[in-house]
Protein backbone atom coordinates (compact mmCIF):
# COMPACT_ATOMS: atom_id res chain seq x y z
CA UNK A 1 0.00 0.00 0.00
CA UNK A 2 1.50 3.59 -0.88
CA UNK A 3 0.64 6.67 1.09
CA UNK A 4 0.87 10.09 0.01
CA UNK A 5 2.78 12.13 2.24
CA UNK A 6 4.57 15.70 1.10
CA UNK A 7 7.20 17.86 2.71
CA UNK A 8 8.56 21.16 2.88
CA UNK A 9 12.11 22.49 1.67
CA UNK A 10 11.81 26.13 2.99
CA UNK A 11 14.87 28.94 3.29
CA UNK A 12 14.86 31.87 5.05
CA UNK A 13 16.61 34.99 4.25
CA UNK A 14 20.10 34.37 5.20
CA UNK A 15 19.89 31.06 2.91
CA UNK A 16 19.26 28.57 6.26
CA UNK A 17 17.56 25.67 5.63
CA UNK A 18 13.67 25.08 8.48
CA UNK A 19 14.21 21.63 9.33
CA UNK A 20 12.57 19.89 12.05
CA UNK A 21 13.54 17.14 15.24
CA UNK A 22 10.99 14.50 14.92
CA UNK A 23 9.16 13.36 17.69
CA UNK A 24 7.30 10.41 16.14
CA UNK A 25 8.74 7.64 13.91
CA UNK A 26 9.47 7.07 11.49
CA UNK A 27 12.80 8.22 11.96
CA UNK A 28 12.15 9.60 15.56
CA UNK A 29 14.75 12.11 16.79
CA UNK A 30 16.26 13.05 13.30
CA UNK A 31 15.99 16.09 11.45
CA UNK A 32 13.66 16.40 8.76
CA UNK A 33 11.83 18.49 6.74
CA UNK A 34 8.57 19.60 8.03
CA UNK A 35 5.46 17.22 6.05
CA UNK A 36 3.54 14.61 6.72
CA UNK A 37 0.12 12.59 5.43
CA UNK A 38 -1.74 14.04 2.50
CA UNK A 39 -5.48 14.02 3.99
CA UNK A 40 -8.39 12.86 2.19
CA UNK A 41 -9.81 15.87 -0.19
CA UNK A 42 -6.46 17.50 0.23
CA UNK A 43 -4.18 18.74 -2.97
CA UNK A 44 -0.34 18.73 -1.90
CA UNK A 45 -0.17 23.23 -1.78
CA UNK A 46 -2.99 22.43 1.33
CA UNK A 47 -0.99 19.58 2.83
CA UNK A 48 2.06 21.12 2.68
CA UNK A 49 0.96 24.18 4.48
CA UNK A 50 -1.34 22.63 6.98
CA UNK A 51 1.51 20.38 7.68
CA UNK A 52 4.19 23.09 8.32
CA UNK A 53 1.75 25.05 10.24
CA UNK A 54 0.71 21.98 12.42
CA UNK A 55 4.94 21.14 12.90
CA UNK A 56 6.18 24.95 12.77
CA UNK A 57 3.69 26.88 13.67
CA UNK A 58 4.75 29.44 9.90
CA UNK A 59 2.12 30.16 7.51
CA UNK A 60 3.54 29.01 4.14
CA UNK A 61 2.49 29.02 0.43
CA UNK A 62 3.67 25.58 -1.95
CA UNK A 63 5.70 26.70 -4.88
CA UNK A 64 7.52 24.31 -7.00
CA UNK A 65 7.87 20.06 -6.99
CA UNK A 66 11.91 19.75 -5.94
CA UNK A 67 11.75 16.16 -6.12
CA UNK A 68 9.76 12.84 -4.99
CA UNK A 69 10.87 10.35 -2.75
CA UNK A 70 9.81 6.64 -1.84
CA UNK A 71 10.42 5.46 1.78
CA UNK A 72 9.21 2.06 3.33
CA UNK A 73 7.14 2.10 5.80
CA UNK A 74 5.97 -0.37 8.78
CA UNK A 75 4.09 -3.61 7.38
CA UNK A 76 5.18 -3.05 3.65
CA UNK A 77 3.69 0.50 3.47
CA UNK A 78 5.02 2.48 1.44
CA UNK A 79 5.42 6.35 1.51
CA UNK A 80 5.48 8.42 -1.67
CA UNK A 81 6.59 11.56 -0.41
CA UNK A 82 6.77 14.68 -2.30
CA UNK A 83 8.62 17.79 -1.64
CA UNK A 84 8.03 21.26 -2.80
CA UNK A 85 10.12 24.13 -2.29
CA UNK A 86 8.12 26.95 0.02
CA UNK A 87 8.01 30.47 1.21
CA UNK A 88 6.74 31.51 4.15
CA UNK A 89 4.56 34.66 4.56
CA UNK A 90 4.05 34.75 8.19
CA UNK A 91 3.47 33.07 11.60
CA UNK A 92 6.24 32.75 14.42
CA UNK A 93 8.44 29.31 14.52
CA UNK A 94 7.60 27.04 17.61
CA UNK A 95 7.75 23.10 17.24
CA UNK A 96 4.55 21.52 17.57
CA UNK A 97 2.68 18.19 16.63
CA UNK A 98 5.00 15.52 15.84
CA UNK A 99 8.10 18.11 16.09
CA UNK A 100 10.16 17.96 18.99
CA UNK A 101 12.28 20.94 17.88
CA UNK A 102 12.20 23.57 14.51
CA UNK A 103 15.33 25.36 13.69
CA UNK A 104 16.96 27.01 11.10
CA UNK A 105 20.19 25.36 9.69
CA UNK A 106 23.39 26.73 7.46
CA UNK A 107 24.44 24.21 4.79
CA UNK A 108 27.67 23.55 7.18
CA UNK A 109 25.24 23.12 10.42
CA UNK A 110 22.22 20.95 8.08
CA UNK A 111 25.69 18.25 6.92
CA UNK A 112 26.24 17.51 10.66
CA UNK A 113 23.11 16.56 11.97
CA UNK A 114 21.65 13.35 12.33
CA UNK A 115 19.01 13.62 9.41
CA UNK A 116 16.33 11.06 8.28
CA UNK A 117 17.94 8.30 6.22
CA UNK A 118 18.06 9.69 2.40
CA UNK A 119 17.50 13.65 2.58
CA UNK A 120 20.98 14.95 2.45
CA UNK A 121 21.46 12.77 -0.74
CA UNK A 122 17.80 14.13 -2.32
CA UNK A 123 18.21 17.46 -1.39
CA UNK A 124 21.46 17.54 -3.16
CA UNK A 125 20.44 15.17 -6.05
CA UNK A 126 17.70 17.72 -6.32
CA UNK A 127 20.16 20.39 -6.62
CA UNK A 128 18.41 22.28 -3.60
CA UNK A 129 21.58 22.35 -1.62
CA UNK A 130 24.80 21.75 -3.46
CA UNK A 131 27.26 18.76 -3.06
CA UNK A 132 29.89 18.73 -0.48
CA UNK A 133 33.48 19.46 -2.75
CA UNK A 134 35.66 16.69 -2.40
CA UNK A 135 33.54 14.40 -0.83
CA UNK A 136 30.58 12.20 -0.85
CA UNK A 137 27.33 13.18 0.62
CA UNK A 138 26.52 10.96 3.58
CA UNK A 139 23.66 11.21 6.65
Amino acid sequence: MRVNCVGAIIFDGSERMLLIRRGRPPSEGLWSIPGGRVEPGESDAEAVAREVLEETGLTVTAGRLAGTVDRPGPGGLVYEIRDYLAEVSGGTLSAGDDAAEARWFSDEELRRLPLAPGLLEALTGWAVIAPRSGSSATT
